[in-house]
Formats: C-alpha cells, sequence, structure tokens
C-alpha cells in the first residue's frame, strides 16, 4: 500500500465518521424539538389551569428550584452548569409569555 492510498483510506475512515457524527446529532435535534413541544404542550396546559384558577403567571420559587435541579443535571451530565441555566431561564421566559397570553 502506498502512502497515497493509506491517506486515501484515512480520509474515507474520517468522512464516514463525520457522516455519523451528523446523522447522530440531526437524530438529537429531532428528539430536541420533539422533547420541547411535549414540554411546552404541558407548560400550555398549566398556565390555562392557572389562568382558571387567578393565579401568577410566574411562581418564582418553582423557577429557582428548577433551575438549581437542572444546574446538578447539568453537572452530572458533564454539562456546563451556566449554560443548562440560560437554557432553562430562555424556556421559562416563553413559558410565563405562554401563560400571559392566557390571562389577558
Amino acid at each position: 500500500m502506498t502512502a497515497a492510498e493509506s491517506s486515501d483510506d484515512a480520509v474515507a475512515r474520517a468522512a464516514a465518521q463525520h457522516a455519523e457524527h451528523r446523522a447522530s446529532i440531526d437524530r438529537l435535534d429531532a428528539i430536541l424539538v420533539y422533547t420541547l413541544a411535549e414540554r411546552f404542550n404541558h407548560t400550555k396546559q398549566v398556565g390555562a389551569l392557572k389562568a382558571r384558577h387567578d393565579l401568577p403567571p410566574s411562581d418564582p420559587a418553582r423557577e429557582a428550584a428548577q433551575i438549581a435541579r437542572l444546574e446538578t443535571l447539568a453537572r452530572e451530565a458533564n454539562l456546563d452548569p451556566d449554560f443548562a441555566r440560560k437554557f432553562l431561564a430562555f424556556v421559562i421566559a416563553e413559558v410565563i409569555r405562554h401563560h400571559e397570553t392566557f390571562q389577558s
């Protein structure tokens, strides 16, 4: 086997690994989207309940507990807890926005 053939094999293996990683990323992106959709379905139901029972759209104690819980999960998963906190804060802000529309 020549050096060029060996290099071609390495490039082909790298391309195959690259394609596998991209397929995994695409699959995980789909999981994230469907998981967020399911989560928002539940939080919209919570928003409707809150509106029916004249409860405030946000629950700061619950939000703080969820952020702490997610930071712990992030550390366990070897994910930056600061990123996890920012992500959950973004999701919570969207949930509150949905809840406020029920209050209107």
